[in-house]
C-alpha cells in the first residue's frame, strides 16, 4: 500500500460557499490545501478519534474528529474511494471509518446536540443538518425562541441569513431556563466578539490607508479592535491569512499588510487587505497590560513585558505572536534601481508590486495578493501609450487577468529572470528570446501592430549615443551642424553630381524595407522614420570615432563569444566592455580616430579644390539673382505700362506674339521670360 493517499478536487464548506482544495492521508497527518485561499488544515494523525463516511450533497463526504474537539468535514469523494480509504485508516491511523446515514425526511421536529463546534439537528438519532457555530454571528432570544444569525459570505449568490428554533418549556422543577441554557451553548463556540476585559496594548493613531484614516489600534486576546473617528472594526484573529512586512521603495517607509478572509465592510465596501504605512524614523515604548509570568507563559518568550524599538517592529511583533502565523517579506528580487519592488499601475492607479518567494503582491489601491500556483500564466506586452514601458499581464486559473501597467523597460531583464525562475509560464515566451534571437520585441503575433524594427532602431542609436558620450575624444572628432556647410559639402539627395553609389544604396535601403514589412502601414511608418535618420546615412562617410572604430574590430569577436546574439544585443555588450577599457586601450584607439580625421580633412580639401561643392553655392546665387530680377520688374513694371499707355495701340503687344529679339540670356536662368513678334 502507498504511504500517502492524495485526493483533488475535494470541497470544504466555508460561511456558505464550496471551496475546492487538495486532501492528502499520510502516515503523520492528514493535510488539506485550499485553493482558494491557500490557507492549510493540518491534523496530526495521533489527535485522530473518529471518522464518518457519509452521504452528501457533493457525492460522498468524510467528517473527522479530533481529541482537541476539532471537527473536519470533506466532501467530494466518490462511492468507488471508501473502500481504500477505509483500508489505508485501519493499516495506518488504527481508526474505522463508519458508514453514517443522514436523515432525509424533512422532519422539522427533533433533538439539538453540541457536539464541539457544530450544533446537530438529528432526527431518530440520524443528523438531518449541522450548523458550525463558528459561523454563527449573533443569537437573540424570544419567548421559548432563539434566532440563531449567520456572518454573510459576498461570495455566495444565496446566503442563508437565520435560523430559529423553537425550545419547549421544560415540566420539572429543576429551575433552569432551557432558552437561556440553549443560547450559552451556542455563544460558547459562535464566532461573537465581545470586548471584555483590558486590551494587551494599544497603539495610538496609526496610519491605515485601507480603511482610510487614522486609527487607534487596540490589541484583545482573541481579536484585533481599530477604533477610529468615524468607523470601529472588530477583526477575529481567526480571519487573518497572512501577514506581510514590505518595505517601500523610497527605503523610508514600511507597509504592514494583513491579509483578511472574510473581509471586513464598510457599506457596500468590502477591505480584504488591512495596510498599515510606517516611518522607519519613528520609535516605541511598549508595556503590555500582563504580568511577567503570564506573558512568559502565554507567549514563550515571543513577547516580554517592556518592549521598545521601531513602531513598525513592534506592531509586527505583536501581531505575529498573537496571530500565530508568519510574516511574509521580500525575497532576493531586486529591480533596476536596487529596490525589491517594482512602480506600476493597476486600475489607473499608481502603486507597487512586490515579487515574493511565492508570489505577487501589489500595494495599496486596490490591494492584490497572487500566488504562483493559482496563477495559470504570464504576459509581458508593449505598453499602450509609450515604448519607454511594457505591461505584465497575469492570468489566474479561474480566468481572471489582472494587468500591471506602465513599467519601466529598465525593469523587463529582472522581471523576466525572476518569473522564468520560478518556472511560471510565460504566455509569449518568444518575448525574452525575440531580444536575443528575433526582431520581435514587444509582440508575439503579426496581428500586434507593434514596430520591431523601429524599436530595434531606435534601441541601437540610443546604446551608440551612450557610448559615444563616454568616448573622451568624442568631442573633438564631431562637427558642429551648420545648415551652410553642411549643404557645401554635401552633394543632395537629388542633385545631378550625387555619386550613383549613394543613390545605388538609398534605393536598397529603401527596397530592403519594402521587403520587411508585409502590410500598408507598417510600411508608411518605416518610410517616415527612414526619412528622419536619413541623415545618418548620407553622412555615413564622415570619420569614425574611437568607439566606433573599436566596434567595427570587436563586432566578430563579440558574436562569436555570445552566438544567437541580436544588433540591439550586440551594441550593449559592446557599450558595456567599452566601458571597461583601459586608459591605454582607448589611447590606441584615439590615436586612430585621430589619424582617420586627418584623412577626412585632407580628402575634403582635395575634393573642394576640384570644384566638389560648387553646386549648391551656384544655387544659391541663382536664387539671389532671382530675387533682384524681381524687385527690378516689380519697380519698373509701372513706368513700362504707363509708356505703352502713352504710344497708343502701335505699341501694344499681345502675349501671343512674341519675340526672339528680345529674349535675353536670363532665358537659362529664369522662368518663362516673353519674346517680341512683330506684326
Amino acid at each position: 500500500m502507498n504511504d500517502t493517499l492524495e485526493f483533488n478536487e475535494i470541497y470544504q464548506e466555508a460561511k456558505g460557499t464550496w471551496n475546492d482544495g487538495r486532501l492528502r492521508f499520510s502516515k503523520q497527518t492528514v493535510v488539506y490545501k485550499n485553493s482558494k485561499t491557500g490557507k492549510l488544515d493540518s491534523i496530526p494523525v495521533p489527535e485522530l478519534t473518529q471518522a464518518q463516511w457519509r452521504r452528501v450533497c457533493l457525492g460522498h463526504g468524510i467528517k473527522l474528529c479530533t481529541s482537541t474537539g476539532n471537527i473536519y468535514k470533506y466532501d467530494g469523494f466518490k462511492d468507488t474511494d471508501l473502500e481504500k480509504i477505509s483500508e489505508y485508516f485501519k493499516a495506518n491511523y488504527k481508526v474505522e471509518l463508519i458508514e453514517k446515514d443522514m436523515c432525509v425526511k424533512g422532519w422539522n421536529w427533533g433533538t439539538a446536540k453540541f457536539n464541539g463546534p457544530l450544533l446537530s439537528f438529528e432526527v431518530n438519532d440520524s443528523p438531518a443538518f449541522e450548523i458550525p457555530l463558528a459561523s454563527v454571528s449573533q443569537c437573540a432570544t424570544g419567548k421559548n425562541e432563539v434566532t440563531v444569525e449567520f456572518h454573510q459570505n459576498d461570495d455566495t449568490e444565496v446566503s442563508l441569513m437565520e435560523v430559529r428554533f423553537y425550545v419547549p418549556p421544560t415540566t420539572g422543577d429543576e429551575g433552569s431556563d432551557p432558552v437561556e441554557a440553549f443560547v450559552q451553548n451556542i455563544l460558547s463556540k459562535a464566532d461573537v466578539i465581545q470586548a471584555t476585559g483590558d486590551a494587551v496594548c494599544i497603539f495610538r493613531e496609526l496610519q491605515c490607508l485601507t480603511p482610510r484614516g487614522r486609527y487607534d489600534i487596540r490589541i484583545y486576546p482573541t481579536f484585533l479592535h481599530l477604533h477610529g473617528k468615524t468607523f470601529d472594526y472588530k477583526i477575529p484573529y481567526t480571519t487573518v491569512l497572512r501577514l506581510f512586512l514590505l518595505p517601500h521603495k523610497d527605503q523610508r517607509q514600511m507597509f504592514f499588510v494583513i491579509s483578511l478572509d472574510p473581509p471586513i465592510k464598510q457599506g457596500q465596501t468590502r477591505y480584504h487587505f488591512l495596510i498599515l504605512l510606517f516611518s522607519k524614523e519613528e520609535d516605541i515604548s511598549l508595556t503590555l497590560n500582563m504580568n511577567e509570568d503570564e506573558v512568559e507563559r502565554r507567549f514563550e518568550g515571543k513577547l516580554h513585558k517592556n518592549m521598545s524599538g521601531s513602531l513598525y517592529e513592534m506592531v509586527s511583533r505583536v501581531m505575529k505572536a498573537l496571530v500565530n502565523r508568519k510574516i511574509t517579506v521580500p525575497g532576493n528580487f531586486q529591480g533596476h534601481s536596487g529596490a525589491q519592488c517594482i512602480t506600476c499601475s493597476y486600475k489607473a492607479s499608481s502603486g507597487l508590486l512586490y515579487p515574493l518567494e511565492r508570489g505577487f503582491i501589489y500595494v495599496h489601491k486596490p490591494p492584490v495578493h497572487l500566488r504562483f500556483e493559482e496563477i495559470s500564466c504570464v504576459n509581458f506586452a508593449r505598453g499602450t501609450t509609450t515604448t519607454r514601458s511594457f505591461d505584465f499581464e497575469i492570468e489566474t486559473k479561474q480566468g481572471n487577468q489582472y494587468t500591471f501597467s506602465s513599467i519601466e523597460r529598465e525593469e523587463y531583464g529582472k522581471l523576466f529572470d525572476f518569473v522564468n525562475a520560478k518556472k511560471l509560464s510565460i504566455k509569449n515566451r518568444g518575448f525574452k528570446e525575440g531580444m536575443k534571437g528575433n526582431d520581435n520585441m514587444y509582440s508575439d503575433s503579426d496581428d500586434d501592430q507593434h514596430d520591431a524594427y523601429l524599436e530595434r532602431m531606435k534601441e541601437e542609436g540610443k546604446i551608440r549615443e551612450e557610448a559615444n558620450d563616454s568616448d573622451d575624444s568624442e568631442g573633438e572628432s564631431d562637427e558642429s551642424f551648420n545648415p551652410g556647410e553642411e549643404d557645401d559639402e554635401i552633394a543632395e539627395e537629388y542633385d545631378s553630381k550625387a555619386s550613383a553609389s549613394e543613390s545605388s544604396s538609398l534605393y536598397t535601403g529603401y527596397l530592403h524595407l519594402c521587403c520587411c514589412f508585409d502590410n500598408i502601414y507598417s510600411l508608411l511608418r518605416m518610410f517616415i522614420f527612414y526619412a528622419q535618420i536619413q541623415c545618418y546615412f548620407v553622412c555615413s562617410c564622415r570619420p569614425m570615432s574611437a568607439y566606433m572604430l573599436w566596434l567595427n574590430s570587436s563586432r566578430d569577436r563579440i558574436k562569436s563569444e555570445n552566438p544567437g546574439i541580436s544588433v540591439t544585443e550586440i551594441s550593449k555588450k559592446a557599450g558595456e566592455m567599452w566601458k571597461q577599457l583601459g586608459k591605454e586601450k582607448k589611447e590606441e584607439w584615439d590615436v586612430k580616430a585621430e589619424e582617420a580625421k586627418k584623412e577626412y580633412d585632407r580628402a575634403m580639401r582635395e575634393y573642394k579644390e576640384r570644384g566638389g561643392g560648387s553646386s549648391v553655392s551656384s544655387k544659391k546665387k541663382k536664387k539671389g539673382g532671382k530675387n533682384e530680377e524681381k524687385k527690378k520688374r516689380k519697380s519698373g513694371g509701372g513706368r513700362e505700362k504707363e509708356k505703352e499707355r502713352a504710344t497708343g495701340n502701335d505699341s501694344f503687344k499681345s502675349r501671343e506674339f512674341i519675340s526672339s529679339e528680345e529674349s535675353s540670356s536670363e532665358s537659362d536662368k529664369g522662368k518663362g521670360r516673353k519674346r517680341k513678334v512683330t506684326h
